[in-house]
Parts: C-alpha cells; structure tokens; sequence
C-alpha cells in the first residue's frame, strides 16, 4: 500500500510547549455581557407549600414517635 501523506487543507503544525490542545490561555470572554448577567444571577428561592408542608409532617411524626 501507498503512505498517505497530510493533504493541502491538513498541515502538521508544531507548536511551543504551552500551546497544546487545551492549554492556551484565554484572552477574555468570548461575549463580554455574559460576566455582569453571572454575577446578577439569584440566589436560592423559598421552600414551596409542598415542601414545607412535607417538613411539618416530619417533625410531627418525630415528635409523636419520640413520645410513645
């Protein structure tokens, strides 16, 4: 069989030792309204009715068992 050699659009390109896949370091954002809406993002909400509704029928049933 023939060795296939790189074609036009593939070249081997040597790089330095810090230029790898991965390993450059970025520059910026690549969007930079991105940054202020991360840091606007809100925190944890409320419990919902469901929830707290389920926590006081855990304490209730702890109580209830603790007492018998």
């Amino acid at each position: 069989m023939a060795r296939r050699t790189l074609g036009t659009r593939q070249k081997l390109i040597f790089r330095g030792l810090d230029q790898g896949p991965g390993k450059a370091a970025p520059k910026g954002p690549r969007n930079p309204l991105v940054v202020p809406a991360l840091q606007r993002k809100a925190g944890p909400h409320g419990k919902s009715r469901g929830a707290r509704r389920q926590e006081a029928q855990r304490i209730l049933r702890s109580t209830t068992d603790e007492d018998l």
